[in-house]
């Protein structure tokens, strides 16, 4: 008489075929309690159960095919493990980069981000969801955009601002990228150059960041007698900086010999109100802008800007967020920038 056939406790499982495997056979295949499967599958293990243990279920998990019933955790714990990114209208990649940092983390902690570019870029913009408090478990909002989160009445969810005044934020926590020393550094790569006429090429929206860009450069500038600066306002977008930046470059007065702008894409109609009156980069005029856009090297010459890191941005925006939704204090501290230094500058009247 043949012997019968001994089966593992994950054969067992999958022999029972369409029955989808529970947390329960999860805990016998790892040899744990249900509550030890939650705790790992849930991510909050940590001090609870030991790195070994948890290893040992996620093992048993991926091996059984295993996928927790989201649908009816959350409706248990009041939660949709749904996060907002508020962002401008999408014009650059930088906010793409901002969605991907944030995305990666949500993941990571099985939660998901839904993206809301504001539609008029800046401003208030019309409630995507019927009752954002029933629909999200928290927001992150770029300060940009911050006339939305009132529509949305995201304000009053779990909030974390992104490029905000950490002195008067709405949010709980505040990420900021470090633009004032981003700032800075390009302030002193131009005077070490010998610059000391500068033409700020400011972006013509009110904002806490640009606020900082403004005053840092002033304050630097101030610094280091006979420098001479002015500045000129234009909104965010190639067009509008071109109209700008000729008339400020064509003003009765000495011309500037560096032009500072807030952001990449006005860096880009600088250069071709610059060329329309047929001045040359660097040789007669230096450029500089902030972000560092794939534009920044499809310039000729490639423009010196400011690196931001849009991926790490939006992660640690995410990170924050997840430790306000824990009753946990997010990290502090800027994230470092980086001035990227290519030919859009040199020293004056080369």
């Amino acid at each position: 008489m043949r012997c019968p056939r001994v089966q593992t406790k994950e054969q067992a499982t999958v022999a029972r075929g369409s029955t989808r495997p529970t947390s329960r056979d999860v805990a016998q295949a790892a040899g744990v309690s249900q509550a030890a499967v939650s705790l790992v599958l849930g991510d909050k293990w940590r001090g609870r159960v030991s790195a070994t243990t948890a290893e040992r279920v996620r093992e048993a998990a991926h091996e059984l095919g295993y996928r927790p019933n989201l649908a009816a955790r959350n409706l248990r714990l009041g939660h949709t493990r749904t996060v907002l990114l508020v962002v401008p209208a999408l014009t650059t990649e930088f906010f793409g980069g901002v969605y991907t940092g944030a995305a990666r983390v949500a993941a990571q902690h099985g939660f998901g981000v839904v993206l809301y570019p504001s539609p008029e870029g800046i401003g208030p913009a019309r409630d995507p969801f019927a009752s954002a408090q029933a629909a999200l478990d928290g927001v992150i909002a770029s300060s940009m955009a911050a006339d939305a989160l009132t529509a949305i009445r995201g304000d009053q969810l779990p909030l974390v601002m992104l490029d905000s005044d950490p002195e008067g934020s709405l949010g709980a926590a505040t990420v900021n990228l470090d633009i004032t020393d981003g700032v800075r550094q390009v302030a002193d790569h131009l005077l070490s150059l010998g610059h000391r006429s500068f033409l700020h090429l400011a972006a013509d929206i009110a904002s806490w960041t640009f606020d900082v860009r403004a005053r840092e450069l002033a304050t630097r500038l101030s610094d280091v007698p006979g420098t001479l600066l002015r500045t000129a306002r234009a909104p965010i977008s190639i067009e509008d900086a071109v109209t700008a930046a000729e008339a400020a470059l064509s003003a009765p007065g000495p011309r500037p010999t560096a032009l500072v702008c807030d952001d990449d894409k006005l860096a880009a109609g600088a250069y071709k109100a610059a060329r329309r009156l047929g001045l040359r980069i660097p040789d007669d005029l230096s450029v500089t802008g902030l972000d560092d856009l794939a534009l920044a090297q499809a310039l000729d010459p490639e423009l010196t800007t400011v690196r931001l890191d849009a991926e790490l941005f939006g992660e640690r925006g995410m990170r924050a967020l997840l430790a306000v939704l824990e009753g946990r204090t997010p990290a502090e501290g800027d994230i470092p920038v980086d001035l990227v230094v290519r030919g859009s500058t040199a020293p004056p009247g080369r």
